[in-house]
């Protein structure tokens, strides 16, 4: 009877620990699925890359629209370095790699092959990317001095006035237009695999991070030139119809 008895223990211990094995390893698996979709949600796809480079540079361009706007009242206003520095950030981050390296050889091509309606756009956009570059060039060449010369600061004004407004009108153009024809163009695996192409050529340029890099030194030549408080620009209060509608009738 006692032998009997401890081998239904030992039958008991054994199943029980089977049982307890596979529920170790199921929870395993779900928590591994679990990070893994974690890890899924968290990954920045390729347009979502591209579109938030964009932010960096339209930052860029407000720091060139605020400082021709200051330069128009007070020659003095802007210290050319801050300009110096933002020119240098947008020909690395903007120039040098997201239109050579991501748009020029990999979006613009894909996107004419499969949208032959949007070659024209591609096309101007193509000359508006080195129309950008020989801004950049000036602007970086006259703001190398201590001080900005007194007959280059309205050359200077307009030719930032002109690069804002036409990469406002180029960036708006690429995020709701090529961007999504590029992104439809590819089928799942291509997209996919651009999505780690992409990320590999941000590394292997900058060594790290590029976009969190650029972000911190557009924030720090926002800091130098006294604009980098968000609530200094929100816009103040309307005025309401019925004030208008009020006036025009005494």
């Amino acid at each position: 009877m006692n032998d009997e008895l401890a081998g239904s223990r030992r039958r008991f211990f054994l199943a029980s620990s089977g049982i307890a094995a596979a529920g170790l390893l199921l929870s395993g698996c779900a928590t591994s699925q679990e990070h893994t979709g974690q890890d899924k949600e968290k990954e920045v796809t390729a347009n979502e890359d591209l579109m938030r480079e964009h932010g960096v540079l339209r930052r860029a361009l407000l720091i060139y629209r605020l400082s021709a706007a200051r330069l128009r009242i007070n020659e003095k206003a802007v210290a050319p370095d801050g300009l110096n520095k933002t020119a240098v950030l947008f020909r690395a981050f903007g120039e040098d790699y997201h239109e050579r390296q991501l748009e020029e050889p990999f979006i613009f091509p894909a996107v004419k092959q499969a949208r032959p309606s949007l070659a024209a756009l591609v096309d101007t956009l193509m000359v508006q990317h080195q129309r950008g570059r020989e801004i950049t060039d000036y602007i970086i060449e006259v703001t190398r001095g201590s001080s900005i010369g007194a007959g280059t600061v309205e050359p200077l004004v307009r030719a930032m006035d002109t690069m804002v407004l036409m990469y406002e009108e180029h960036t708006a153009r690429e995020d709701t237009v090529l961007f999504p024809a590029w992104k439809e163009a590819l089928s799942s695996r291509q997209y996919d695999e651009l999505n780690d192409k992409f990320e590999a050529i941000e590394h292997r340029t900058f060594g790290k991070d590029g976009f969190e890099e650029a972000v911190k030194k557009i924030a720090d030549i926002e800091a130098r030139l006294g604009i980098a408080d968000l609530a200094q620009f929100t816009a103040p209060r309307a005025p309401s119809a019925k004030a208008r509608s009020s006036a025009k009738t005494k």
